[in-house]
Formats: structure tokens, C-alpha cells, sequence
């Protein structure tokens, strides 16, 4: 697909106001894969927890401000916990810069106005309620105006899917509890956190897919535009001729 979208780039954009994207694309992408493999690795460790077993001086927090010292197995836990966090911050930032500019080219190539503003780009995502069906809208609204005809990509609707259930089970964006919590609900519950980490690794590779299909389709779309351009020149060419050869 990295080849596709490079053989598609149009090398000057025949309409005004595109954004190059194919870098934002690669960046998204791989930024996807990298918060999936930050749900990889605490799954490892949730795994660890539940098969370890609690020890017998209780769960971390002890109640009423109490808190004992973690295990070696829980401080590294934290620190993996931390670590994911960072790689879901990275995709965030990534992720929202190439939708921008995506869809700032879609509107470009049909001069219609998109059909969320601008900043749902970003409140869509965190906003309950609102965040079960915006950001998905913003992306199928962008390939529509990419690629206008087509049916929406399969793999558009199975990221979005995974998602919801990943914010269902509090693993979409951030853990909704704290590490210490989680610690407590891995040594009871391990198994559950675990199929939760598996969804989101799914969801990071179905978003992975997703942001190729949608760039290239927007690339394809573009191309298009560009070759169309120089045709006119060639078609004028006998008319010029023709009172010479007169």
C-alpha cells in the first residue's frame, strides 16, 4: 500500500488548498500500530498478574488512604501502564493531524463544506455521547468527498466497531481506573482485561487499514485530477496546424 500511495501522489495538485498527506498517513498508521502494541505489552503483564495470584497481604490499595508496597511484578506494571500511555498520546496527536489535514483536502477537492466543523475533530473524540458516532462520521465523511460513488471501506466500520467496545470495556482511550485498580482487577478478573487488550490491538490494526484505504482513495482522487489537467494542451495542437497545412 506505501507503494500505492506513492505512485498516486499527484507531484503538483491540480486544485488549490491540498495538503500533502502521505507522510501524516505513514505517521498515523504506524503510530497505530505502536499504541497497539503498548495494549500488547500490558496485556503481558495483566496476564502475569492473574496467573501470579494476589498475595496474601490483599490488593495494593488497602481502603481508607492505605496503600502497601507494590511487588516487583506490580511497580513493573506501573511503569508498562505509563509507557502505553505514551504510545496512545503519540497516536492521538498523530491520528487527529492526519484526519485534519485529510479532510481539509476533501473539502478542497469538492469546494463542499464538510459536514462536521472543525473542531469535532478533536471534541469528538472525548465528548460522551457524541464520541459513539463523530469521529467515525468525520472519517466516512472524508472518503465520500474523496472518492464519491464508493461504497465505504469494510475496514472503516470494523475499526469503529472495536472501538466502541474498547470504550465499553474502559480500554478506548485511557484505563478509566487507575493502575493500583487495575493491579486489584487483574489478580480476580485477569481474563477479562486481557480479551479488552485484544480488541484494541485489533482496533490499532483495523485503524491501520483504515487510514491507508481512506489516503489512497484521496491520493487515487487527486492523481486523477493532475493527469486530467495536461490533456487540453495536445487537443489544441491541430487547430494550430491546420491553416499552416491550408
Amino acid at each position: 500500500m506505501d507503494e500505492q500511495m506513492t505512485t498516486t501522489a499527484a507531484p503538483a495538485p491540480a486544485v488549490p488548498g491540498l495538503s500533502p498527506v502521505e507522510t501524516s498517513a505513514r505517521l498515523a498508521g504506524w503510530a497505530l500500530l505502536l499504541a497497539g502494541f503498548g495494549h500488547v505489552l500490558r496485556a503481558g503483564w495483566e496476564w502475569a498478574l492473574w496467573t501470579a495470584g494476589e498475595p496474601a497481604s490483599g490488593p495494593p490499595d488497602q481502603g481508607e488512604g492505605r496503600h502497601r508496597p507494590l511487588t516487583g511484578l506490580e511497580n513493573s506494571y506501573h511503569f508498562v501502564t505509563s509507557l502505553a500511555a505514551v504510545t496512545v498520546l503519540i497516536c492521538a496527536v498523530l491520528f487527529i493531524g492526519w484526519l485534519w489535514r485529510v479532510r481539509d483536502n476533501s473539502v478542497a477537492l469538492t469546494r463542499e463544506p464538510p459536514r462536521y466543523r472543525g473542531f469535532w475533530v478533536y471534541l469528538g473524540w472525548v465528548l460522551p455521547i457524541f464520541n459513539l458516532w463523530i469521529p467515525r462520521g468525520v472519517v466516512a465523511d472524508v472518503y465520500r468527498k474523496s472518492a464519491p460513488g464508493r461504497p465505504l471501506p469494510a475496514v472503516l466500520n470494523v475499526w469503529w466497531v472495536l472501538w466502541l467496545i474498547g470504550l465499553a470495556c474502559g480500554t478506548g482511550l485511557m484505563y478509566s481506573d487507575g493502575p493500583d485498580r487495575l493491579i486489584e482487577r487483574a489478580y480476580t478478573e485477569g481474563w477479562s482485561l486481557v480479551v479488552s487488550e485484544a480488541v484494541m490491538v485489533g482496533a490499532a490494526v483495523a485503524g491501520f487499514l483504515m487510514v491507508r484505504a481512506v489516503t489512497a482513495a484521496q491520493l487515487e482522487r487527486i492523481a486523477s485530477l493532475t493527469s486530467a489537467e495536461p490533456s487540453a494542451e495536445p487537443s489544441a495542437e491541430p487547430s494550430a496546424e491546420s491553416p499552416a497545412g491550408e
